[in-house]
């Protein structure tokens, strides 16, 4: 089944675990910037150093670096046919990125699902997530200036694809499972009409 889907949501709010679980659902990969972000680092690769500098900060990775980085992505073989992207785009100028790119293939995004989760409750989830995996960059300070960052920049898309009739907001507070059909029940009703 084709499925070309963004899913947005502030740090902390599960998107990782839902992209995995939709796009097993769907059929199709789920593509994290955060995850290609995070191996690179692992592997010491010169991207990797690049990236662990800007987001040691809770900043994000500029643009064009992160375009390059999707595009590529996207022409793999296993994503012709669609897609789950979980952390792009980030910011409207991002969406336009994105836009181009798949109208250069005939395909647009098919729709947005936002897991919707209370800030509070973020800052909880990734401190305790630092310790369990050991991420450093995942202090209470660089958490919240993640979420302000959130706010300013890639909370501002969820309009524009609003305004395109293609996003669903999703509650991504309960049991996992519960969320997870929550979001395949916003994708039918989205993607049906």
């Amino acid at each position: 089944m084709s499925a070309r889907i963004v899913l947005l949501g502030p740090p902390g709010a599960g998107k990782g675990t839902q992209a995995a679980r939709l796009a097993e659902s769907l059929g199709v990969p789920a593509i994290s910037t955060g995850d290609i972000f995070r191996a690179n680092i692992k592997n010491g690769t010169e991207l990797g150093r690049k990236v662990q500098d800007i987001t040691a900060t809770g900043a994000l990775v500029p643009d064009e670096l992160t375009n390059e980085l999707v595009r590529d992505r996207l022409a793999q073989d296993d994503a012709v046919d669609g897609f789950l992207l979980d952390g792009y785009p980030r910011n409207v100028a991002q969406v336009a990125a994105l836009d181009e790119m798949l109208a250069a293939t005939g395909t647009a995004v098919e729709a947005a699902v936002e897991l919707t989760v209370d800030p509070q409750v973020v800052v909880d989830r990734l401190t305790k997530r630092a310790t369990i995996e050991g991420r450093v960059d995942d202090t209470e300070d660089v958490i919240r200036h993640r979420l302000d960052v959130y706010a300013e920049q890639t909370a501002p898309i969820s309009q524009v694809y609003g305004a395109r009739g293609l996003l669903v907001q999703v509650d991504g507070l309960g049991d996992v499972d519960e969320v997870t059909q929550r979001l395949l029940d916003a994708l039918q009703g989205v993607r049906s009409a």
